[in-house]
């Protein structure tokens, strides 16, 4: 009689397979869609559901085949996502797991395991949620296009994702106490950019890239400045207008769909750009930067509130730029001030709030799983799962430092380089917590 030889499940298949394209084994355990199940007892599970989650990765190997079978279900993460994850990048960082340089016999070995686990065939469609951008790099159009592809996801879903301050952007946990909330950490992040920037009654703010107004409203009617607030998003200028007239602002605030390029006339005596510095572009930045100089008066002063990334990080990647925020562009802090200086402002003040980010993550991840069903009925189960990946996968990075956040206060200096700063900076901080 001659012997059957019995192949291995495809869990053990697909672990030796991907051992060779990582250069190590792998720091997860597998399960596969024939039950089989393969890795180190006690690490997270992967479970690759179908193999059109392998065929994904064939055509598209590395961190974007991942996230389109993740986001459409066809590969999971069983338990705790965001210890998966942490397990992965740890084995990247801590073994040296790279990809290592394949032969043609490396090659044809991972086509015949393919074949045979039947994973071989034409290229899935992308799913329906990755961005699909057209034209020339942060043209008009271009950018208009990415910037809706996110924030005119809807306003029914970022009331439902964020707190009554309706504010998107790195909260400022002012206060450990246990009542201090994600909606407290904004209000002091709003406070305390109104304070850096030395806001009294009847000065000019300009707030580009305003969001749903939470700077805009709480600069007009806590400290009775007059805004003009700057969004490319349709669905938040309409949001922002709406919340104008209710709170009777109709006067005091003006807001204005329109690229930030667009922008005329100058004078103002402060100039505000809430994390939107990362959408415009690398080449663009020190014409944006140019622009922040020239819109404030000699005097006046530019925040910047701009994510990072570590100087030997890469900082969003590819699932960040194809699903949330297409054609954005991070660097290190050094390299931003640098451009800001360039463009003549004077750099006052730098603070970091890395920390304080992985908390507003946490926070919007939190409400993301209390209200699962509601936001997959929003927007669908895809959708829903994209925000999942993002908020879990942000956190990390924020935490591990690959990614940071910082508020950078500038002046446009006056007459013989004045700034007009205080001497000291401890006025700023008092009573954040008791807002």
């Amino acid at each position: 009689m001659t012997a059957t030889t019995v192949q291995p499940g495809a869990a053990h298949q697909l672990a030796a397979l991907a051992g060779d394209f990582l250069g190590g084994p792998l720091p997860v355990r597998l399960r596969a869609w024939d039950g089989s199940e393969t890795g180190p007892d006690g690490a997270p599970v992967v479970v690759v559901r179908s193999r059109r989650a392998l065929r994904r990765l064939l055509w598209q190997p590395g961190e974007l085949g991942l996230a389109q079978a993740y986001v459409t279900g066809e590969l999971d993460i069983e338990g705790d996502l965001a210890e998966g994850l942490r397990t992965m990048w740890a084995a990247q960082r801590e073994r040296g797991l790279r990809p290592p340089r394949l032969t043609p016999a490396d090659r044809a070995r991972a086509l015949a395991t393919a074949v045979r686990l039947g994973a071989v065939g034409t290229r899935p469609s992308a799913p329906a949620s990755q961005a699909r951008l057209r034209g020339g790099l942060h043209t008009r159009a271009r950018d208009r296009a990415a910037i809706s592809h996110h924030y005119d996801l809807s306003n029914d879903f970022y009331r439902l994702l964020l707190d009554e301050t309706m504010a998107y952007s790195c909260g400022y946990w002012a206060s450990e106490e246990a009542g201090f909330g994600p909606a407290d950490a904004q209000r002091a992040k709003l406070e305390l950019i109104c304070r850096k920037l030395g806001l009294v009654p009847g000065a000019r703010l300009l707030d580009i890239g305003c969001g749903w107004g939470a700077l805009t409203l709480h600069a007009a009617e806590r400290h009775g400045v007059r805004v003009t607030a700057v969004t490319l998003a349709r669905e938040q200028a309409a949001y922002v207008r709406e919340r104008v007239r209710e709170r009777g602002l109709v006067g005091r605030v003006e807001v204005v769909c329109q690229d930030y390029r667009d922008i005329t006339g100058g004078g103002f005596d402060a100039v505000s750009t809430i994390e939107m510095g990362e959408h415009v572009g690398d080449a663009e930045y020190p014409a944006f930067a140019a622009a922040l100089h020239r819109y404030v008066r000699p005097g006046g002063r530019v925040l910047v509130q701009q994510m990072s990334r570590g100087a030997n990080a890469p900082g969003g990647g590819a699932f960040i730029e194809a699903y949330i925020a297409p054609d954005m562009h991070m660097r290190p802090l050094g390299e931003t001030v640098g451009l800001l200086e360039g463009a003549g402002l004077d750099i006052r003040h730098a603070e970091s709030l890395r920390e304080h980010y992985v908390r507003t993550v946490d926070a919007w991840h939190r409400t993301l799983e209390e209200r699962w069903g509601r936001f997959a009925a929003l927007v669908g189960e895809e959708t829903a799962r994209v925000w999942r990946l993002y908020l879990v996968g942000g956190a990390l990075a924020f935490e591990e430092g690959r990614m940071g956040v910082d508020q950078i206060l500038a002046v446009r200096p006056g007459s013989g380089g004045a700034s007009g700063m205080p001497m000291t900076t401890a006025a700023w901080y008092e009573g954040l917590d008791r807002l």
